[in-house]
């Protein structure tokens, strides 16, 4: 075959695929099926994706995210494990589920359970809470329970059965439903760097923290001790981020970094370089930081010592 012949069913097949491909050899193709996909009550875990993560995304407390989903600590999640990232419809009580009371049911005190079943949903089911669930049943971290098993779901008439968990000893579940009291203190918060703050934090607009004008390359760091619970650049927006859990209560981050000096699980002190400044995700040279307190952005101004 020659050369100019070759050429032109060389040409002719590109020409087509173009045409296929609706103007572009490099059209992206959307997947809405794959992992990524997203509902409004639920959320597929990708890889990267870490608990708190996803709780920062979604602007809810990482506990709570962790009780909807029936998740312990150390909170893993492996890709493909499908979350609710929105609360469940209150449970109805066991007098109404069937419209006859439960005094009038052979075993409304025990629970057989199904395949699917996780201590969580039984309890929305049964008008109760995971702890006394755990108690009750004397369960044990990780909390596994098995198709065919009977948990006791109701400590209404208890006399004579005993459980492994003293009925006034508090189950260590990981995942408290409810925050309440005075937050935690983390103690010396200190700046994550060094600039003009270019944009503050607006609780009724779109920004959650502050913005510090910086040069390329310029140190980041820690503002107070604690473990990094996330770094990637899997959430929109953020760019290159840092993540950092410094107790039960505060979390903070250090988005639109450039080098990430730490990995996650790595356990940080106040003031230790984590990153260098850079423009990922966003147009400038900027660190946006922000400090969230039990899932809540919170004014990182009023945590950090007079700026000079």
């Amino acid at each position: 075959m020659s050369n100019s012949r070759l050429l032109l069913i060389t040409t002719y097949l590109l020409l087509a695929l173009v045409g296929c491909t609706g103007g572009g050899i490099l059209s992206p193709h959307v997947d809405y099926d794959s992992p990524n996909a997203r509902s409004a009550n639920y959320r597929t875990v990708i890889r990267g994706d870490t608990l708190f993560s996803i709780a920062w995304d979604v602007g809810v407390d990482f506990r709570t995210l962790a009780e909807w989903n029936d998740i312990g600590s150390p909170y893993v999640i492996r890709p493909g494990q499908r979350l609710r990232i929105t609360a469940p419809a209150p449970a109805r009580s066991p007098s109404t589920r069937s419209g006859r009371s439960a005094k009038g049911k052979a075993s409304s005190e025990y629970y057989r359970v199904k395949k699917g079943d996780t201590v969580y949903s039984i309890a929305r089911e049964n008008g109760t809470s995971t702890r006394s669930i755990i108690a009750w049943n004397g369960l044990k971290k990780p909390y596994a329970i098995y198709p065919g098993q009977k948990l006791r779901v109701s400590g209404a008439s208890n006399s004579g059965a005993r459980s492994s968990v003293k009925s006034n000893q508090t189950p260590s579940y990981s995942s408290p439903p409810a925050n309440k009291g005075r937050p935690q203190q983390v103690g010396r918060w200190v700046w994550p760097t060094s600039g003009t703050v270019v944009r503050r934090y607006s609780p009724q607009g779109t920004s959650k923290g502050i913005d510090i004008r910086g040069k390329p390359g310029q140190d980041v760091i820690a503002a107070a001790s604690g473990t990094v619970v996330y770094q990637g650049s899997g959430l929109r927006g953020y760019g290159q981020l840092i993540i950092i859990k410094h107790n039960s209560d505060f979390l903070s981050a250090y988005a639109h970094c450039s080098r990430i000096l730490v990995k996650e699980g790595e356990r940080v002190k106040r003031g230790q370089q984590i990153a260098t400044m850079g423009s990922t995700g966003t147009n400038s040279v900027k660190l946006h930081f922000e400090i969230r307190l039990r899932g809540n952005p919170v004014n990182p101004i009023k945590y950090l010592p007079k700026h000079t």
